[in-house]
């Protein structure tokens, strides 16, 4: 059986980052949702 989580720096920083969140709707309300809840970090 192989493993499922192999990370990899470049894709977690494309989606998880703050232009990936960027890019989609969805991910701007993260970014907006974060920014209300007054977190330090926003993204990855």
């Amino acid at each position: 059986m192989i493993e499922t989580y192999n990370p990899k720096n470049r894709k977690h920083k494309r989606v998880h980052g703050f232009l990936g969140r960027m890019e989609s709707h969805g991910g701007r309300a993260v970014i907006k949702r974060r920014r209300m809840k007054g977190r330090k970090k926003l993204t990855a």
